[in-house]
């Protein structure tokens, strides 16, 4: 399924300037906002009936969140990271007398929806297919989030995906999060339960949060990318741990298993890519704010030993290892963000070599991603991004095929991509994207050995989005 966005709206503007890391009461926080904000603040008071999820639940416009769906402001990391139990609204509440309550539950269901509709066409269109392919849906997803005890809550996304014409679960994830000092210095520490890697992040820099945060279902795309970025997405259940000190050091450890959806369980001779034991992921960053400006610099990666097929045998072993940075500045009434991503995968293809079905028994891919991008306090958004991948040439990993395939045996591809977006209400979205490729999957020219530029890949992508 194509990733999504974890919160479904943004607008410009109106970020808390006055809250953060700091200690005391994560709920206060969310009063205080809404005390400070509610008199002077004519669109909170416009929409506040009609947002989604956690907005229904904080009573906070979206914009407390978000610069431009679905990135985060320093307000709406803290929201993740404390376990999507902020909460502004009357709760039902019940416990031992003279204790904390053990039960709370919003007055309003935590649920929404999103729906996407989107046309794609690409510069030279397949032979028996028709060039231009409307959707409509694209994916219509169905979201239940928000607190369901005191320190425990959760985000859930079910979603039909048109391309399928199959419902499935999407990125879904329980967290526990709690507070305590650690010398004079606040800790924020907790436990995640997810079925993506890197899901549970909250900047935009990973796999599972990155820009374009929509594209097309339909086009072409590279045929080689690195574990990281998507191959386990929905397909693994990971339990992990994470803490953050004094608001600016972060570390977190999980270890995931494989948990496809569909097919035979427990998992047998059918299976394909299984993790043998668990496959471990890390991650670590450092953030600083000053004045109307937030930089992040980080790092994360994953261990992995998978069966290529069926559960026992040889295995092959991918390490990915990933160093990120994220820049932010709010410039008059506009938003300024710049990310920034480079991942590097070596694999030792035991299983896949002795099969006979790679010419080397070890490979590496190396992935960059770079883009930045403005929104208008008008609600107008233009961003522009980099793609690149390189690695080993393989030609029988990597061999001929119309449109898909390799000439060279090289999986290297790079690119641009240009979007433009315009919000005209809070919770709609629409964008014109295009993506133009100068190498795909190897080549320029005749790329796939059938005759096929790699310019006849460029993509016309345009995007209705609206989350209710």
């Amino acid at each position: 399924m194509v990733p999504v966005a974890l919160f479904t709206l943004a607008i410009l503007g109106g970020r808390p300037a006055a809250v953060g890391t700091g200690s005391g009461d994560v709920n206060a926080l969310v009063r205080t906002y809404i005390a400070e904000h509610r008199e002077s603040r004519a669109a909170f008071l416009a929409v506040h009936a009609n947002i989604p999820s956690f907005a229904r639940q904080t009573g906070l416009a979206c914009s407390a969140c978000h610069t431009a769906f679905p990135h985060l402001n320093a307000f709406g990391r803290l929201f993740k990271m404390n376990g999507y139990t902020m909460t502004g609204q009357q709760l039902i509440q019940a416990g031992d007398s003279g204790k904390p309550p053990s039960l709370k539950l919003n007055l309003i269901p935590p649920i929404s929806a999103m729906v996407q509709t989107s046309y794609s066409a690409i510069n030279k269109g397949i032979a028996g297919t028709q060039n231009g392919n409307a959707e409509f849906p694209q994916q219509l997803s169905l979201f239940v989030g928000g607190e369901i005890t005191p320190k425990l809550g959760t985000f859930l996304q079910l979603t039909y995906s048109g391309n399928d014409g199959a419902i499935a679960i999407d990125n879904a994830e329980l967290r526990y999060a709690d507070k305590t000092q650690l010398g004079s210095k606040e800790l924020t520490y907790g436990l995640t339960l997810n079925n993506n890697p890197t899901s549970q992040d909250v900047w935009n820099t990973v796999p599972a949060w990155r820009f374009p945060f929509a594209s097309s279902a339909v086009a072409p795309t590279p045929g080689a990318a690195p574990l990281l970025e998507g191959a386990f997405a929905q397909q693994v259940a990971g339990l992990g741990a994470y803490a953050m000190y004094d608001g600016h050091l972060y570390a977190e450890f999980s270890a995931y298993g494989s948990a496809p959806q569909g097919g035979v369980h427990p998992l047998d001779s059918t299976a394909a890519n299984t993790i043998s034991g668990v496959a471990s992921y890390w991650r670590a960053f450092y953030q600083q704010t000053w004045g109307d400006n937030t930089v992040m610099v980080g790092t994360f990666g994953m261990s992995a030993k998978l069966f290529p097929t069926g559960t026992v045998g040889m295995l092959n072993r991918y390490n990915d290892f990933a160093i990120d940075a994220q820049f932010e500045s709010k410039i008059g009434s506009s938003m300024f963000t710049a990310h920034g991503s480079w991942l590097r995968e070596t694999q030792n293809l035991d299983a896949t070599f002795a099969g006979g079905e790679s010419d080397n028994p070890t490979n590496t891919l190396k992935s960059l991603r770079l883009d930045a991008g403005i929104l208008t306090g008008g609600r107008v958004g233009l961003t522009v991004g980099y793609f690149g991948l390189n690695g080993t040439t393989d030609a029988t990993l990597y061999g001929e095929h119309p449109v898909s395939g390799s000439a060279n045996g090289s999986p290297d591809s790079r690119g641009v991509i240009g979007e433009v977006s315009i919000m005209p209400w809070l919770n709609t979205r629409f964008a014109l994207q295009y993506v133009a490729y100068n190498k795909f999957n190897g080549g320029n020219t005749n790329y796939d050995g059938f005759g096929r530029n790699a310019s006849g890949n460029n993509t016309l992508y345009v995007l209705g989005w609206v989350a209710f």
